[in-house]
């Protein structure tokens, strides 16, 4: 007991301290939970909620290198408040013949994440999930992996992430406790090769080593989970080249997100953003020297 005690209280303070590390201590806002289903193809697709966020516009996070002022230009003509920039925070259920996936893990129980009950509302319980595809290992992304009493959150399921994002989550001193918990799950992958029938991943590196987004696929139609490529709707479309907090490598980071902007905006391919407003899902339009959000389902 005393082991076991010690080891929610040592996942507990990895959550915690990445939180604080990868998120900039912004305010996790509690939400109700909701599930929104979709097909793609002959799949069936849901995006789930999890919390809400609103940083603050003052140059830690948003416009690094182009400062307060000029983000409130780009959230003024958006229409949106110029003092905060909103986020969500949602992940994404895929239904496929034999599998259900699941697209991230949201922040977890320890951070009033709403997963658990949106995941509830589309009828699936954590022990059906057969598979998990992490995009990369910050905490808003990794803490659903955890239950509130310390152990794995969905005890059937493969747990998928890159070979690069693994390989750089085991060096990082505050992800020790959570890295042993989930080994005998961790699947690691080489981008560009299906993982399983319908989804390949996708290098997106530099916001971590090794983040990466999910391409899914079901007949003629494509859906590109992007991961955190890009986390304003807003701000981040517009802007594609302004630094980001968030990045680790903004030299890799900024021309990727471009670049992979302009190709979803030229294939009008549809997207899971899993920061955008819910349920997050859209397609890019290319406008001026930017892009810009169409939201929608189908």
């Amino acid at each position: 007991m005393i082991a076991r005690a010690a080891q929610v209280l040592a996942i507990s303070l990895t959550l915690t301290a990445a939180a604080a590390g990868a998120s900039f201590a912004q305010e996790h806002a509690p939400v109700a939970p909701a599930a929104e289903s979709f097909k793609l193809g002959k799949l069936e697709l849901t995006a789930l909620r999890d919390a809400g966020d609103a940083l603050p516009n003052d140059g830690k996070v948003f416009g690094v290198d182009a400062g307060p002022a000029a983000v409130a230009a780009v959230l003024k003509a958006a229409g949106a408040p110029t003092d905060k920039v909103a986020l969500g925070v949602d992940a994404l259920l895929v239904k496929a013949p034999g599998r259900i996936m699941l697209f991230d893990t949201g922040l977890g129980p320890g951070a009033h994440g709403a997963l658990m009950a949106s995941l509830a509302r589309a009828g699936v319980s954590p022990a059906a999930v057969t598979d998990v595809f992490i995009t990369h290992t910050h905490f808003d992304h990794v803490g659903g992996l955890v239950t509130a009493a310390g152990g794995l959150a969905f005890p059937r399921a493969a747990i998928h992430m890159s070979r690069r994002e693994w390989a750089w989550m085991r060096t990082q001193k505050d992800n020790q406790a959570l890295v042993r918990l989930i080994t005998p799950k961790v699947r690691p992958f080489e981008p560009g090769k299906a993982v399983v029938p319908g989804v390949t991943p996708v290098a997106l590196y530099g916001h971590t080593p090794g983040h990466v987004g999910y391409e899914i696929a079901s007949g003629k139609e494509r859906l590109l989970d992007v991961g955190d490529l890009a986390h304003s709707a807003i701000v981040s479309l517009a802007k594609p080249d302004w630094r980001i907090g968030f990045d680790g490598d903004h030299k890799t980071a900024a021309p990727l997100r471009r670049a992979t902007l302009a190709r979803l905006a030229a294939s009008r391919e549809r997207v899971f953003a899993p920061h955008f407003p819910y349920p997050g899902v859209g397609r890019i339009k290319s406008r001026g020297d930017g892009f810009a959000w169409a939201p929608g389902v189908r």
